[in-house]
């Protein structure tokens, strides 16, 4: 059996995007845009490779240097979309970022009706890297729920639970205080699958009327004000992502 080398490079639109010049669906569109030409020639596919030495540019200019990561924390006010265009015209999460801000994509996503800490990297390998369930990382919310709270129905939520053929993993939801009919719940969790909290609750016949991230991980929402952003030291980063970190800064040395 002949074996076949494994192909040196990245598709032209990773690079692209790791340039921050555009997402990838972003860069396919501007490939089949005729705006992009890798050694010389127009590309009319993105399905071509690339490495860091070719001489790859987008309307006639070459990509830019790639920066080193770095990481944002971010306010989200409840009413945006966390997407770079949205087709039903919703105000989104990057529209309102500071001018200052480089081209940034998130790490997981809060829906349009949910607030709190959202991360923010210029590189979309780390954001993936963060996101990864491996890595173990909690992520916390205080909830604010109506309807006719069941404590030992919370507690079993940390046994895991199936809705609808949908497994989710265990939770941990703790009453914070209770007022009437409302309540706020101190509610932790490792995956984040889409709309999770609000279905778990919807299923105990609890309807989320709030819901905040506090914490992803290590890093905390604390007294970040609505809509305000701030980046993370990068001794912080060091500290919290070790050898994921390391190894960004060494493919930004070789590039």
């Amino acid at each position: 059996m002949i074996e076949v080398a494994p192909q040196k490079g990245e598709r032209v639109a990773k690079l692209m995007a790791r340039a921050g010049l555009c997402s990838r669906r972003e860069a396919e569109r501007w490939i089949a845009e005729g705006r992009v030409s890798l050694d010389g020639a127009v590309l009319t596919s993105p399905a071509v490779v690339a490495t860091e030495e070719s001489d790859l540019r987008v309307d006639g200019k070459p990509l830019p240097e790639r920066e080193p990561a770095r990481l944002w924390r971010y306010h989200k006010p409840a009413g945006l979309v966390t997407t770079h265009r949205d087709e039903k015209g919703r105000p989104t999460v990057f529209e309102r970022l500071p001018p200052e801000l480089p081209r940034v994509v998130s790490v997981g996503r809060l829906d349009l009706t949910s607030e709190g800490l959202l991360l923010l990297t210029n590189d979309g390998g780390l954001a993936r890297e963060l996101e990864l369930p491996a890595r173990g990382w909690i992520r916390r919310y205080r909830v604010r729920v109506h309807g006719p709270l069941d404590t030992a129905a919370l507690a079993e939520l940390e046994q895991g639970i199936t809705l609808e053929g949908v497994s989710y993993g265990p939770i941990r939801a703790s009453l914070e205080r209770q007022q009437g009919s409302n309540a706020w719940l101190v509610v932790a969790l490792q995956e984040g699958k889409n709309r999770e909290i609000r279905k778990v609750m919807a299923h105990l016949r609890l309807d989320v009327t709030r819901l905040i991230r506090v914490a992803y991980g290590p890093f905390q929402l604390g007294h970040l004000s609505r809509g305000a952003v701030e980046e993370v030291p990068r001794r912080v980063l060091r500290e919290q992502l070790g050898s994921a970190l390391r190894a960004k800064t060494h493919a930004h040395r070789r590039g």
